[in-house]
């Protein structure tokens, strides 16, 4: 199939599962009904797009298609600032920061995380990339292992504040968060447009890249800039799903057998949209809320992971 009708034929998915989860059993108030499944849908749109384009970049960086951005440790970074938040102020936590507060500075420590990250490894004896994402695997489980520690010195009443941001949500979200996200993923977009044309080189090689007059260091530190971002953005708004960005990307790479990112990216976000949109429709209406859709998303994405390790080790 030619890859324009894959994309129209992805996209005519994407409306048809955005029809069915806007109109299933909508009940006699219609209007508060369509209102908030509408808004629902907007977040979905906005993580899902977010999730898939930052997952396509890390993984060409990294020249490999098992590693997503949370191998890096931004997740965990936020984890670690929600917790020493509360950990600080407890049940005072909202008081002294407000949602919008607290969202932008979750974007604020997480490009942070990243400047330095750069700096260190990059600029300090020209590491490569594999050593940045070494670094990031042992700070990531530095992070993660000091969260669990303050949780569970805390007061259970105001761990149940960090547990509602340690999974991913769609009934949470916050209305100002939502159009500072999609002011913000639309502007990452807008600068990621101007340099997508350097990804395809450098999906080459290093070397190769170099060769082809790409200044390579400097492409890695914009993108890990936009990933920082863009990650950000998705976790500050609903909350962690640490496998959905293995779980697009390589179906996406089963479906287009392309090396061009403007393919790719288009593709992959419509794959997430997808996924989401499939799973918050199964968390909604068929497990009655019973469970929330990051659980949904890194159990099949987790099988999915062994899958793909366990087909590399036949190769």
């Amino acid at each position: 199939m030619h890859t324009k009708n894959k994309l129209l034929l992805l996209l005519g998915l994407v409306l048809i599962l955005t029809a069915i989860f806007m109109f299933y059993s909508t009940g006699t108030n219609l209007d508060y009904v369509l209102k908030r499944r509408g808004f629902k849908i907007a977040t979905i749109i906005i993580v899902s797009c977010c999730v898939a384009y930052s997952s396509v970049i890390f993984q060409t960086l990294t020249a490999n298609k098992i590693l997503t951005p949370s191998i890096m440790g931004f997740e965990a970074v936020y984890l670690l600032f929600q917790t020493v938040i509360v950990f600080m102020y407890g049940d005072k936590t909202y008081k002294v920061l407000t949602n919008s507060e607290n969202f932008f500075l979750s974007i604020v420590f997480m490009m942070l995380f990243a400047v330095v990250m750069y700096i260190l490894i990059f600029k300090k004896g020209g590491r490569n990339m594999f050593f940045l994402l070494l670094i990031g695997l042992i700070l990531g489980t530095l992070f993660s292992t000091l969260s669990s520690f303050m949780q569970l010195v805390i007061d259970p009443n105001e761990f149940s504040i960090i547990e509602g941001m340690m999974f991913a949500s769609f009934n949470k979200i916050n209305l100002d968060l939502f159009w500072f996200a999609f002011a913000i993923m639309m502007a990452v977009f807008l600068i990621g447009y101007r340099y997508i044309k350097f990804l395809d080189v450098m999906a080459l090689g290093k070397e190769n890249a170099i060769n082809l007059g790409v200044n390579y260091n400097r492409m890695v530190q914009v993108f890990l800039l936009l990933i920082s971002i863009l990650v950000a953005v998705s976790t500050a708004l609903v909350g962690p799903i640490t496998f959905l960005g293995i779980l697009v990307t390589n179906l996406t790479y089963e479906l287009f057998k392309t090396q061009k990112h403007s393919i790719l990216i288009t593709a992959c976000c419509l794959v997430s949209c997808i996924s989401l949109i499939g799973g918050q429709f199964l968390v909604e209406h068929l497990f009655n809320f019973s469970t929330t859709i990051s659980i949904i998303i890194n159990f099949i994405g987790g099988l999915y992971f062994l899958f793909l390790l366990m087909r590399t080790q036949k190769v």
